[in-house]
């Protein structure tokens, strides 16, 4: 998967994609609307960030690309793609235990903390891609 050379777009099946780890300098696209909601992406090489109506949503480290990112009533699925390994903290709800699924593969279940963040690790290559599921389990 190449990076979203729009930096954020939406896709026609509900879902959006952003995020350009190919740029050397930090590049932002802000007051991106999408239903009902405000979106501004910061994206380049060394981080990826997401924020929703100003709140916390995604971030990488370094910069990745992600493709049809959606949320459910129990979680997240996305498909993350970039150059390295990447560090990927997830806005969620509060003190909540969520099951985190790469590639169909259970690597177990995260406890966010109180400000709901979750954070997990994706092995990524330059030319492959992630599938991640976040399931919420209690």
């Amino acid at each position: 998967m190449t990076s979203i050379k729009e930096l954020l777009r939406a896709e026609e099946d509900g879902s959006i994609s952003f995020g350009d780890y190919e740029l050397d300098q930090k590049t932002k696209k802000a007051d991106f609307e999408f239903q009902g909601d405000i979106y501004k992406v910061k994206t380049f090489k060394e981080i990826t960030k997401l924020e929703r109506n100003d709140t916390f949503v995604y971030e990488s480290v370094p910069g990745t690309a992600v493709k049809d990112y959606s949320e459910t009533e129990t979680g997240v699925e996305f498909i993350v793609a970039g150059p390295d390994d990447a560090q990927i903290t997830l806005g969620m709800e509060d003190d909540m235990v969520y099951r985190v699924i790469l590639n169909d593969n259970n690597i177990g279940n995260i406890k966010t903390s109180l400000g709901g963040k979750l954070s997990f690790s994706v092995k990524l290559q330059k030319t492959d891609e992630v599938k991640v599921e976040i399931v919420r389990v209690g």
